[in-house]
């Protein structure tokens, strides 16, 4: 038969990720769920066009843009070294102002889905 040889994982060989600090920053199956049901209901109501998603190290970003060529308009960003203080979640607006933050991601998307409704209203 043949030999099986372990892959090297974090924290082995003594250079790769030690201890335990993570990677990335990454938007978990539940939260990007709730993310992207609020940006498909936009682009039902033909606000939003575009979006993008960024992981680094210590912030995960979702932006959300009306057309690809512009800034976003709302950007939702994960930072979880802001989990005890003011809560790991913000909403920014399209010129970088802080319009929501929170510890739990519903209230904190809470401006975008009255924005939702206001649109459908109309």
């Amino acid at each position: 038969m043949g030999t099986v040889a372990q892959f090297p994982g974090p924290g082995q060989n003594g250079h790769q990720n030690p201890g335990n600090i993570p990677q990335q920053t990454v938007f978990i199956r539940a939260e990007l769920t709730r993310i992207m049901d609020l940006y498909g209901r936009m682009v039902s109501a033909g606000h939003w066009r575009d979006y993008a998603i960024d992981h680094h190290r210590d912030v995960a970003i979702f932006s959300a843009f009306r057309r690809s060529a512009e800034r976003p308009e709302f950007r939702i960003e994960k930072r979880p070294a802001l989990r005890n203080r003011q809560g790991m979640w913000t909403l920014f607006s399209e010129n970088g102002a802080v319009l929501r933050r929170g510890h739990e991601l519903g209230p904190v998307l809470s401006p975008v889905e009255r924005r939702l409704l206001k649109l459908v209203a109309d």
